[in-house]
């Protein structure tokens, strides 16, 4: 997975499928235990050296799945049923949802994140993305402003009512024809923020694109977002909570999720710009002492484990004082 990858045809998964499936068999009829190798891939770590390769597609290690362990021989059952469901996907041009997979066999698998994991183990082991597998989510990202898209066909324009929500494109990577005027992207963390804004027409005294993912955002708002920068070229902000769980929202934004870094490379925004809030603002804006609320232990400990990421000692060492972050990212 060194360097950019290519991205690959349902015909190019389809043979790799049927050559693991065919090694796991040679290897059982041989009267061998199959060996899967599945490479390791993270965002961030604890080391403040600048070798750590976080930043980069360079594998950390590999978990080794063997029939000899119990809890292996039940992720490779897991892993298997679930690339059969994958290659029947790809052979018949359909797509399902993660929760569609886990109702296949709900006695089996046990939990959705057992799914969850297994189809992260797929897209390592064939080197792809999870939409390369048909499998799709259901996006929960909204977006407004001025921009005008189609995907699958079907067209959606913002341009013409920019204060409307529309939902965050599911397929990604089948949306073509944009069109935008928006000199910026605005990310805001919370749906009540994006409302406030789409009620007071922010979009109609700013050309812009105002997009949330609703909290943490999942792998479509990340995509579509990742595909907004790449191709129009415009700043994009991001406004987030001030308190550890905006600020990792943020990080998800910048450098994506520790679950799928071996994806990072399509689902980061490296260019996003911290435009608060911030500590800071208490005093600057003078905002009244409700707006205050206490650090509980929890958060606490989530800013201790924050501070010892290795993004914030190498990439955006800024980002440690807040005020510093402020002064790089003026609209």
């Amino acid at each position: 997975m060194e360097g950019k990858r290519s991205t690959p045809t349902p015909s190019d998964l389809i043979q790799k499928i049927r050559e693991f499936s065919r090694s796991i068999l040679v290897d059982l009829c041989n009267g061998r235990s199959p060996v899967i190798f599945i490479n390791k891939f993270r965002t961030y770590c604890k080391n403040s050296a600048e070798n750590c390769f976080c930043s980069s597609n360079v594998p950390v290690g590999a978990k080794v799945l063997t029939l000899r362990k119990q809890p292996h021989a039940h992720r490779i059952d897991v892993l298997l049923r679930v690339l059969l469901i994958v290659q029947q996907l790809l052979q018949e041009n359909k797509h399902a949802s993660k929760r569609d997979i886990y109702y296949t066999y709900p006695s089996v698998f046990s939990d959705q994140s057992v799914v969850d994991r297994a189809i992260n183990d797929i897209c390592i082991v064939l080197k792809c993305s999870r939409h390369n597998l048909n499998v799709v989510s259901v996006a929960k990202g909204l977006v407004m402003g001025w921009v005008r898209y189609s995907e699958g066909g079907k067209k959606f324009d913002c341009i013409s009512s920019p204060n409307t929500a529309q939902p965050v494109p599911v397929q990604v990577e089948d949306v073509q024809d944009i069109l935008s005027f928006a000199e910026y992207i605005l990310v805001v963390e919370k749906e009540s923020v994006f409302q406030r804004l789409a009620n007071d027409k922010f979009c109609s005294l700013n050309r812009c694109i105002v997009i949330t993912g609703r909290g943490y955002p999942d792998v479509p708002t990340r995509r579509f977002l990742r595909l907004l920068a790449e191709k129009l070229h415009i700043p994009v902000y991001c406004l987030v909570d001030s308190d550890p769980y905006g600020f990792d929202i943020l990080a998800t934004y910048r450098f994506g999720s520790l679950e799928m870094a071996y994806d990072v490379e399509f689902l980061c925004v490296p260019n996003i710009c911290w435009l608060g809030a911030f500590t800071s603002d208490y005093e600057k804006f003078a905002l009244p002492s409700q707006c205050l609320l206490p650090l509980t232990t929890e958060d606490k400990n989530k800013i201790e484990a924050l501070l010892q990421r290795c993004y914030l000692q190498h990439e955006e060492p800024h980002w440690r004082t807040t005020e510093d972050a402020g002064k790089r990212c003026e609209v």
